[in-house]
């Protein structure tokens, strides 16, 4: 269970540099979201990628000790602009296409969210169909999809994502686990309740760990911030983490470079606890 990293927190670099940068600063794998993270080749729109581009990226990671543990995506999966969703899940299908010569086992993603919060029946029907039409594509590319649950987005909830995961009964979508997701200002002060429940629903379905942290401000609206610098319930999460799947790996979020050292080693600290 090995802490990566966001590969877009080094910022948007050629992919021999982001190479150099994640290896000097000491992590084995990162979360990769090509158009954030890489800026010599332009992945905005899809087919840039080739096996020959795919096995490069991968080897220069590999130079440096690290590998690809997710492809991430930022991707909305019920865009209501038709044009727009299809593109989007022509991206998806690539990074799928192309995951195995990249190294990476999964793709990911959170469902996306609406400027106004308010959320149809017809968007959870495309988000479905959505799914099924990519679950078709990673089931023929043995690629595995995360989806992870984010307060304000169509799936916000531990719950929602779990009656989701219900309607989609494929062995290629698990869950990308991440609680400082789950956590708003009205329930951070039973965040032990939030987290036991997230892993009671979803536990055996996880394939994927992300690290945040959370924290009150002066006005008591909760913020984000790196693992460490807040009061998110670490050693509950890693215990549970370590009780439903010991070996997955954990990806850190939100941290400045400056951060990343504090924050790894704070995590591995308490992970260590339960191993």
């Amino acid at each position: 269970m090995s802490v990566g990293v966001l590969a877009h927190l080094f910022g948007s670099l050629s992919y021999r540099e982001l190479a150099e940068k994640v290896g000097a600063a000491g992590f084995g794998h990162i979360q990769l979201a090509m158009w954030k993270a890489i800026n010599d080749v332009d992945f905005n729109k899809p087919g840039k990628l080739t096996p020959g581009l795919a096995m490069s990226i991968a080897e220069e990671l590999r130079k440096q000790g690290v590998s690809i543990s997710v492809l991430g995506c930022y991707l909305h999966f019920f865009e209501r602009d038709e044009q727009k969703l299809r593109e989007n899940i022509e991206r998806f299908k690539e990074l799928i296409r192309y995951a195995r010569l990249l190294g990476a086992p999964m793709v990911a993603f959170e469902t996306g969210t609406h400027p106004d919060g308010v959320y149809t029946e017809q968007d959870w029907k495309t988000l479905k169909s959505t799914v099924q039409e990519l679950i078709e594509e990673a089931e023929k590319w043995g690629v595995f999809i995360g989806i992870e649950a984010a307060s304000g987005h169509l799936i916000g909830t531990a719950a929602e994502l779990h009656a989701f995961l219900q309607q989609i009964p494929s062995s290629h979508v698990g869950v990308v686990i991440d609680p400082g997701n789950l956590l708003t200002t009205e329930n951070f002060a039973r965040q032990d309740e939030v987290i036991e429940e997230a892993f009671a629903l979803l536990g055996d379905r996880i394939i994927g760990a992300h690290a945040k942290d959370r924290k009150p401000d002066a006005n008591g609206e909760l913020q984000t911030v790196p693992a460490g610098y807040g009061e998110m319930n670490y050693s509950l999460y890693m215990r549970l983490l370590n009780k439903y799947k010991p070996g997955v790996h954990i990806i850190m979020e939100t941290a400045s470079e400056e951060q990343m050292a504090f924050s790894k080693s704070y995590i591995e600290r308490i992970r260590s606890e339960y191993a």
